[in-house]
């Protein structure tokens, strides 16, 4: 396996790093390769939109509606036409 040495990080960077990194529960290492995989990964290797969605803001969790209660019944669609 390779070694990649990054010389010259901006120190904001490698503290966004960590964070990211801690917050994904990685090494900042961990994190790193995983943020290389994903940013060379080909398209037909992806979930599609809604699982990237679902992953990126799946922990913010869903809204809960208040609907009213419908008052007139269901009609069928019209498909004479």
């Amino acid at each position: 396996m390779a070694a990649v040495s990054i010389r010259n990080l901006d120190e904001g960077v490698r503290e966004r790093l960590r964070i990211r990194a801690a917050a994904h529960g990685r090494s900042m290492e961990a994190e790193i390769r995983e943020i290389l995989v994903e940013a060379v990964s080909e398209p037909d290797e992806s979930n599609g939109l809604f699982v990237t969605l679902l992953d990126r803001f799946g922990s913010v969790g869903g809204v809960e509606l208040d609907l009213p209660a419908r008052t007139t019944p269901v009609r069928s669609p019209d498909l004479s036409a």
